[in-house]
């Protein structure tokens, strides 16, 4: 199983100059290459004898003129320029199974970063350090939690902060004994999650007093001067603020999972889509806390636990079914938020009603003659290459 870590680094500042330097060769080589795919491919299209582009026809292309046509490559290590054009070839692969869109141009200061395969020992760690190309030891916030070899290195930089994404070859899964069967969740209200035991998942504290300062500092930044120092000074600011409210969302997806995962066996999550939940007006939370990342993160979590994932059916009535004597409302509006059971006159939160519709439906859940699930069965083997 492939898992990557994401470390923070302490460069010097030869090391960072470094860094921009090798993130920019591989920007300049991502778009040089897919600018010559599209050209290519246009030539092929019109005249069959032409062949189309590839990802192994770009790097020969590039190792033949980059001596003479772009001398400055040489100053990095040859991984950035490499990777960058495996990345594209990985991204038109995604578009042409249509699991992403077409690869578009990068931009500078938007996502820098460059890669490295360990064939050959590109890379290794030490401790709290690892030695890159060309550059040597780099020092290290912490040390790599998981055992395995390593794989892949994407060092990125986020608000002038440089980070190292080391993917590491698991040997096995961590499977664990859950001590507690099922339970349901569900995302479509205010809080961000509601589970079947009586648990809200609410917005942290910290996350609405950062959202107040990111809407006051958006509004500095476009009062500056644009190109000016002042103007300069307010995008770092602006863009270290919302580096911390990014890591303050993800802080809240991963211990929500985590927890579910290894407490719980069965985990009941309704087929809720993005779409969907956008058209209504309680998206608040869920626009704040991504849903998909949710669903990633409980995904690949469970797999690792050995939990198992039920997805209830697009059209299950959760919201509508009486969790305590199962009969089904034919309608029911979104405004009331209170569920009253004409039947049985079970009343209770609506969330929690349909988490515990979800949870029933989890233990219900029945096991094949070859074994249990292992997870939601639209998966993949591997997980996401890291960027």
């Amino acid at each position: 199983m492939l898992i990557a870590h994401k470390i923070a680094l302490d460069p010097t500042n030869m090391q960072q100059t470094y860094f921009a330097r090798a993130a920019g060769t591989a920007r300049f080589v991502y778009n040089w290459a897919l600018a010559e795919w599209k050209r290519q491919y246009l030539i092929g299209r019109d005249d069959p004898s032409s062949p189309l582009p590839t990802e192994i026809s770009l790097r020969r292309q590039l190792n033949g003129m980059k001596r003479e046509t772009f001398p400055w490559m040489f100053d990095v290590t040859k991984c950035a320029t490499q990777e960058a054009i495996i990345n594209l070839g990985l991204a038109f692969r995604a578009f042409f199974e249509k699991r992403g869109k077409y690869p578009r141009f990068k931009t500078r200061g938007k996502r820098d970063s460059f890669c490295a395969a360990n064939e050959a020992n590109k890379f290794r760690c030490d401790g709290r350090r690892i030695k890159l190309p060309v550059v040597g030891w780099v020092r290290m916030r912490e040390e790599v939690r998981f055992k395995g070899k390593l794989k892949r290195v994407t060092v990125s930089r986020e608000a002038d902060r440089w980070f190292a994404s080391i993917m590491v070859d698991i040997e096995d899964e961590k499977s664990i004994q859950q001590p507690l069967d099922a339970v349901g969740v569900d995302l479509e209200t205010t809080p961000f999650a509601t589970l079947s035991d009586g648990t809200d998942v609410a917005e942290p504290k910290a996350h609405v007093a950062l959202m107040t300062r990111l809407k006051r500092n958006s509004r500095a930044l476009s009062r500056k001067l644009r190109g000016s120092k002042n103007g300069q000074k307010a995008k770092r600011r602006l863009a270290r603020l919302q580096t911390r409210i990014s890591n303050v969302r993800q802080d809240v997806l991963h211990k929500t999972t985590s927890k579910l995962t290894k407490t719980y066996r069965r985990i009941g999550i309704s087929h809720s889509t993005v779409d969907v939940i956008a058209r209504t007006r309680l998206t608040g939370s869920i626009r704040n806390f991504s849903i998909v990342e949710f669903r990633r993160q409980l995904d690949y979590k469970a797999r690792f636990y050995g939990a198992i994932i039920v997805v209830a059916d697009e059209f299950f009535p959760s919201s509508e079914t009486c969790s305590c004597c199962g009969s089904v409302k034919p309608e029911l509006a979104l405004s009331p938020r209170v569920y009253h059971c004409g039947d049985c006159g079970y009343e209770a939160r609506r969330d929690f009603n349909a988490a515990c519709n979800l949870e029933q439906m989890a233990a219900s859940f029945a096991v094949p003659a070859c074994g249990e699930k292992r997870s939601n069965a639209k998966h993949k083997p591997r997980v996401k290459r890291p960027r």
